[in-house]
């Protein structure tokens, strides 16, 4: 632990996190604009779906902590979305299930503290062809698709007006862009940098208008050392500075 003591963001889900700083990625993105105001933690996990998060979050987010995030934002659900492999191997994770463990989720983390916030972003959209080319012999052919990201997507959206939940809806925000299936990723799935800006904006969004006491906009945060310096570099006014003779 280092001091001075900053509110702490964590960035809790699968490789949509885990990768967020990757790319011009979205973590990196509020990293960059919270620096000197607030930490962001990053946990994330490649291939998770919300059963593996919801097994690890006594241990990610132990109630006993001595500090407790300001606040949490949570994605699950693409993974969870995909068809289920006839072996019963893979991430799928049947749609009501996937609710509930949401539900177990948010119910954790709102007891941590009175002050943790947190947001869920929800199953954002996939470049099927893209997709299929990338992860050719891993992902199964339609094995992942934009009418069931949409389906947990919605799911996830409905059950944060439900819980008076904060939600980032990247299913439809994402879509806004007219050339977001071609700009917006990578790979098909994980965002390239033109996605990120995309995520780190509807967040930044949720952070302004929400009414939270106290607020965690980023111009809202103390600066950490603000404090005037004696050595910070000082403006010289050119017109009244004279140059000196050698």
């Amino acid at each position: 632990m280092v001091g001075p003591i900053r509110p702490q963001f964590v960035l809790f889900g699968s490789s949509i996190v885990q990768f967020s700083f990757s790319n011009g990625g979205w973590g990196a993105i509020l990293a960059d604009l919270y620096s000197r105001k607030a930490d962001i933690v990053v946990r994330g996990y490649a291939g998770w779906n919300s059963r593996q998060g919801l097994q690890v979050l006594e241990q990610v987010f132990p109630k006993d902590a001595s500090i407790q995030p300001s606040l949490v934002i949570v994605y699950f659900g693409g993974n969870d979305s995909m068809l289920p492999n006839p072996l019963g191997l893979g991430p799928h994770v049947p749609l009501p299930e996937y609710v509930e463990n949401m539900r177990k989720i948010a119910t954790h983390l709102k007891n941590l503290l009175e002050k943790t916030r947190f947001i869920f972003l929800t199953a954002p959209p996939v470049n099927e062809e893209q997709m299929r080319k990338a992860f050719s012999g891993i992902i199964g052919e339609n094995s992942r698709t934009n009418k069931l990201c949409q389906m947990y997507s919605g799911a996830c959206v409905e059950l944060c007006r439900e819980m008076d939940i904060k939600a980032v809806d990247l299913f439809t925000s994402m879509q806004k862009r007219k050339d977001w299936s071609t700009m917006c990723f990578t790979d098909g799935i994980h965002f390239s940098s033109e996605g990120s800006k995309i995520v780190a904006e509807e967040i930044l969004k949720v952070l302004e208008e929400a009414d939270w006491e106290p607020s965690l906009q980023w111009n809202s945060l103390p600066t950490e050392f603000e404090e005037y310096s004696p050595y910070a570099p000082t403006r010289v006014d050119t017109k009244k500075t004279k140059t000196k003779k050698l």
